[in-house]
């Protein structure tokens, strides 16, 4: 078996492991870069760790750690109610705040299941309170999360761009960025219509505010009639959630727990990622040193705001990235990337190849990291790229969708997290099931449509 064949069977072998067991698979890939390079290539070990992806574990560190620190302060929080505060009682709109929020939480630099993880309980608390559909309101908030994952100074785009940048291909950020919203947009849209969206448009916040206080009210009575006709003060029982009913009858709108007046560290913390925006994107500076030079002003300006925010970085990723790309430059030494490479284009049939690299992404992500299949098949498809049979644009866009729109499924992360957060009122292995047709939708779907829209048509 030649060096090419084994580094597959390892490559394999690690998501087969990482996916059955709790063990990360970075800590797998700088094992396999090991062994592979020491004992079968003949590598040392300062060789190997050429690759190990310098700029990528600053650019992680820098945005994760900024978003702890905007998540310990209160920012996060304070863009979530501002976002809640402008539904007011339109409970039709309550499904899109949580998609854009969870869009913009992504944007800045949060990994996806951190953004799932804060907006998931907040979202589906809403949707036992104004009876939307649970199984609507949990893909919204995913789909959010994807949609704005491949900004240029989110963790996924930095990944994709460096990856691309590295290969010498000429792929703009901004489109893989678009691709992503765009599609995951109009997925939201489907699902909003499909599992009944549009009846909402009708429903008003206060109506659920009447029919609590008319069951309070009624439940009140009944306990009267079976304490034997007692009289009981039933004042306060026209309040509901959104406190008391003003003179008129009416209720006042929803207000987010915790509203408070803004403090400098919030302020400071947007002006920063403002910052962090306008230089990073405006001026072409490395997003990594801005986004850790903007965190560690934040820290010094409000130093208890900021306590354990390090520990929030995300160090898993920090190692699961810096795993698998030192392990694809051992592969790169191995003629691996190459190999690969012949044996697609040896197909005969360029847009055949770029809808199976699709799939693949999306099968294997259902199960695995996201993260770890766009660093493992994205240098793949670099030289079938630089053949030009196929749009590098195209492909590198269909193929980040495909490998993330299937985190809905409840083995991934995000999938899993809205599972743990259904409502009370929800039979758990009814929505289980639910989430898990959805999620073979998904798979079976997506990477089609990516496909038929980014790569077969040749305009990217």
């Amino acid at each position: 078996m030649g060096p090419e064949v084994l580094s597959i069977v390892v490559l394999a072998a690690m998501f087969v492991v990482a996916t059955v067991l709790p063990v990360n698979m970075g800590a797998l890939a700088f094992v396999g870069a090991f062994v592979l390079g020491v004992f079968v290539l003949g590598m040392d070990t300062d060789q190997i760790l050429e690759a190990f992806p310098g700029g990528l574990f600053l650019t992680i560190v820098g945005v994760t750690y900024l978003f702890a620190i905007a998540q310990k302060n209160g920012t996060v929080d304070l863009l979530v109610q501002g976002a809640v505060r402008l539904v007011g009682s339109r409970v039709a709109l309550i499904p899109w705040i949580m998609f854009f929020i969870t869009a913009v939480i992504t944007a800045v630099g949060a990994l996806s299941p951190a953004a799932v993880a804060i907006i998931a309980p907040i979202a589906l608390s809403f949707a036992a309170k104004y009876r939307i559909n649970a199984l609507m309101m949990g893909m919204m908030v995913i789909h959010g999360a994807q949609g704005g994952g491949f900004s240029p100074i989110a963790v996924y785009g930095v990944t994709v761009n460096g990856i691309v940048a590295e290969a010498g291909l000429d792929v703009s950020p901004t489109a893989v960025f678009l691709s992503s919203l765009v599609f995951n947009l109009l997925i939201a849209v489907v699902l909003f219509v499909a599992l009944g969206g549009k009846g909402l448009a009708s429903s008003r916040a206060e109506d659920f505010v009447e029919r609590a206080a008319e069951a309070r009210m009624s439940r009140s009575k009944v306990a009267v009639a079976h304490a034997g006709g007692k009289d009981v003060d039933f004042k306060g029982f026209g309040s509901g959630m959104y406190g008391p009913r003003d003179p008129a009858g009416s209720s006042a709108p929803p207000a987010p727990a915790g509203t408070g007046p803004v403090q400098f560290p919030q302020i400071a913390t947007i002006l920063g990622l403002a910052v962090l925006a306008v230089v990073a994107l405006g001026f072409g500076v490395d997003v990594g040193f801005v986004a850790i030079t903007v965190a560690v002003v934040l820290a010094l300006l409000s130093p208890k705001a900021q306590k354990g925010a390090v520990n929030k970085i995300d160090w898993s990723t920090v190692l699961l990235l810096g795993g698998m790309l030192t392990f694809v430059g051992v592969l790169q030494e191995a003629g691996t990337i190459e190999y690969v490479s012949d044996g697609v284009a040896g197909m005969g049939m360029p847009l055949l190849a770029a809808l199976l690299i699709c799939y693949i992404g999306a099968v294997v992500s259902a199960f695995a990291s996201s993260t770890a299949i766009l660093a493992a098949l994205i240098p793949l498809a670099v030289p079938f790229l630089l053949a030009g049979d196929v749009g590098a644009t195209g492909l590198i866009c269909a193929l980040a969708v495909a490998s993330t729109i299937v985190d809905v499924s409840p083995f991934s992360t995000n999938g899993a997290l809205v599972l743990a957060n259904a409502p009370a009122d929800v039979d758990r292995d009814a929505f289980y099931k639910k989430i898990l047709v959805y999620a073979t939708g998904v798979v079976v779907v997506g990477p089609l449509l990516a496909w038929g829209v980014m790569v077969a048509p040749g305009w990217l």
